[in-house]
């Protein structure tokens, strides 16, 4: 399934951005596609302001993916994976299993993580 990025109206100087629905049901199939034939995919999730509901235009999509492991430094990680065939830019945070356990829970940034994160693909219970 192809979708593309928000695009102007030839007739118009109106941006035209994708609904909340497109994004998410987007963010599923990219999930459910990055998993096939990747086991060390533990968790796939969106957090942020399409998890929260207050997604406007201009919005871009906030992923976090957590595996097994990886041997690649956490800086460079999401730069593996591709996000562009999304309909809106994506940031995507990528952890170990080992790192995401040990997410300090008192830090505003990690309960956003463990308490916001909408879970879209696990590997135990397939595509959500």
């Amino acid at each position: 399934m192809q979708f593309g990025m928000p695009t102007r109206s030839l007739n118009s100087s109106v941006l035209k951005w994708p609904d909340a629905g497109t994004v998410k049901n987007a963010a599923r199939a990219w999930a459910l596609d990055l998993a096939k034939g990747r086991p060390e995919i533990i968790r796939i999730g969106y957090f942020g302001s399409y998890a929260q509901g207050d997604w406007g235009v201009g919005s871009d999509l906030d992923l976090v993916m957590v595996l097994d492991h990886d041997e690649r430094p956490f800086e460079r990680r999401a730069s593996a994976w591709d996000t562009t065939t999304l309909p809106v830019p994506a940031d995507l945070l990528v952890y170990t299993l080992t790192e995401w356990e040990r997410l300090d829970p008192g830090a505003r940034f990690s309960s956003v993580l463990k308490e916001g994160t909408v879970w879209i693909y696990e590997r135990d219970r397939g595509l959500q």
